[in-house]
């Protein structure tokens, strides 16, 4: 196989983060969900053509032989709060469980565990632990945080409690907080315990919600079904590195988060089925990065052979290749099920920090379900990547086609 580079023009590596910059006043992010989820505004960006519809009729938009991809991670309570006096509170922010164990397995533990945190009033947490008591069904208890070590803004945190009728996933649900964005700037609120998350939310791991789901209602999914389009689940567990700006003057020195995938070879056959057959539209940024990233790994296999027992897609790999030269998505996905399927694999696990922007090939999505982003996000990257420079004039937030933005704000329908 070729490896070709993309000229230093070309490359999304020169790309200026300040040319994905639009004017969003605060007044135009949507603070609180609508109280039908499935109400919000349907931006639909079809061969250069814009159209506002209503969620609700997504179904009437999509090609009928379409095959949707949607994350099915749920947020957990993943900000704890510890009051150590008066004046001083310690946030520790749950990112993703230490040494390589998955979340599932992370939460489901009834003793000691350690997870990657981030610390906010680092500075004063002097005592080797804190402790914050809780109490619920099975009893009362005392939950302990110790720091053991920490590499920049990234703590390594040993968790603990005395009360083990609890797994973590319980205790967190009685000492943690539900982590909704800082833009919406407003504290939890008891619907948010619904609202954050998608109805068919079911890994447990993620510590911002896939928003671009958030539309769905259970009644949305069965007439989806009921009018002949396919529905799979990938899961990514989105990291607060979602949250974080892009502060490098050019995208290269902008570093990628690494994000958990799990894929399972149901949904692996699902795609080397539908891939040529189907138009593959994908629910969220999310489930975009996941199904590329699967293609990427796949080329690399078919290339090298098999690697590592968990598999990891790094951000540039996809720009090093010669795109002409490449297997189709239909051959790399065959491969994979295939492969699976020898090795009696139900799934396939690893991490991405693919970073899809200007200048990507899509390999394997037609189409985009996704809310409207931040100025100067990584977010926004991908969806100019997908749509050109079309998307300045859709994500402008004077254009009177969009009235809520981000997380809880409208949504779009865009095509490749």
């Amino acid at each position: 196989m070729v490896i070709f580079p993309l000229s230093v023009l070309s490359h999304p590596k020169h790309l200026s983060i300040h040319d994905f910059i639009y004017h969003l006043p605060d007044e135009s992010i949507a603070k609180f969900p609508l109280e039908n989820r499935d109400e919000a505004a349907l931006l639909v960006y079809r061969d250069g053509d814009i159209r506002k519809d209503i969620f609700n009729k997504l179904d009437e938009q999509l090609p009928s032989n379409s095959l949707l991809i949607f994350n099915d991670s749920k947020v957990i309570h993943a900000r704890i709060l510890f009051r150590i006096s008066e004046s001083i509170q310690i946030e520790c922010f749950c990112l993703e469980p230490a040494d390589g164990m998955a979340a599932a397995d992370s939460l489901s533990q009834h003793g000691p565990l350690r997870w990657t945190c981030m610390v906010g009033m680092a500075r004063k947490w002097k005592s080797e632990k804190i402790a914050k008591p809780f109490s619920g069904k099975d009893g009362d208890g005392i939950f302990t945080a110790s720091k053991i070590s920490n590499e920049g803004r990234d703590y390594l945190i040993e968790f603990d409690w005395d009360n083990k009728k609890y797994s973590f996933s319980e205790v967190l649900e009685l000492v943690g907080d539900l982590p909704i964005p800082p833009y919406l700037n407003r504290a939890p609120q008891p619907e948010d315990e619904q609202r954050y998350n998608t109805v068919y939310a079911g890994a447990e791991g993620s510590v911002a919600a896939p928003t671009a789901g958030l539309h769905f209602t259970k009644s949305m999914l069965e007439k989806l079904k009921g009018s002949g389009k396919e529905l799979g689940y990938v899961t990514l567990h989105v990291g607060a590195g979602t949250f974080l700006p892009v502060k490098s003057s050019t995208m290269e020195g902008h570093e990628m988060h690494a994000e958990r995938i799990d894929v399972s070879v149901e949904t692996i056959a699902q795609l080397a089925n539908a891939l040529g057959k189907k138009a593959i539209v994908t629910v969220g940024t999310t489930s975009t990065r996941t199904i590329e990233s699967l293609y990427w790994l796949g080329i690399k296999w078919m290339k090298e052979g098999r690697g590592e027992d968990v598999f990891f897609v790094n951000q540039w790999e996809p720009y090093e290749y010669n795109v002409d030269e490449l297997p189709s998505s239909a051959m790399v996905f065959s491969f994979l099920e295939k492969w699976m399927k020898e090795n009696q694999l139900e799934s396939l696990s690893g991490y991405t920090r693919l970073m899809i922007a200007p200048g990507y090939t899509f390999q394997v999505v037609d189409a985009l379900i996704t809310n409207f982003h931040q100025p100067g996000s990584t977010l926004l990257l991908l969806v100019a990547a997908l749509v050109g420079d079309d998307w300045k004039r859709f994500m402008s937030s004077h254009h009177k086609i969009i009235s809520a933005f981000l997380s809880f704000g409208d949504s779009s329908l865009l095509f490749k």
